[in-house]
């Protein structure tokens, strides 16, 4: 018979709040650079064989904008998340194909991706319902 998980308490939901606001500062900090475009922005771009016209730029950080907003809406936070996954997909794939260094390139869209993910469990009884986290066996 499984049981549904317990509700977080006041420091799990504060916990995940203070992530959640720290993924989505990141994130919109990410996205403001990439709207005028800055110039290290296209330079980056041109080393990780990416366009580096700001049409492609101001296109990506309107997503990256829209994706952060729906994350930090609470009634669209999964959906956010979704998409925030995938963008961060993306970046891994880019610095994958290119290679970069594991642990502080490739991986850092991981990382980041866990961050979202794992600020929306801490804050959400539904999310910790449908994930549950099991001690032992069993």
């Amino acid at each position: 018979m499984a049981s549904a998980s317990p509700t977080p308490g006041r420091g799990s939901i504060w916990s995940g709040r203070i992530l959640s606001s720290l993924v989505t500062a990141f994130m919109l900090m990410d996205a403001a650079m990439k709207l005028p475009p800055l110039q290290p922005v296209t330079e980056t771009a041109a080393t990780l064989g990416w366009p580096t016209d700001p049409t492609t730029w101001r296109v990506l950080g309107a997503v990256l904008i829209g994706a952060t907003f729906l994350y930090a809406i609470p009634r669209t936070a999964v959906l956010g998340a979704v998409i925030l996954t995938a963008y961060m997909g993306g970046a891994v794939a880019t610095h994958a194909r290119i290679g970069s260094p594991l642990a502080t390139h490739t991986f850092f869209g991981v990382y980041v991706g866990i961050a979202v993910w794992l600020g929306l469990w801490l804050r959400m009884p539904e999310l910790r319902a449908l994930l549950p986290l099991r001690h032992g066996r069993g």
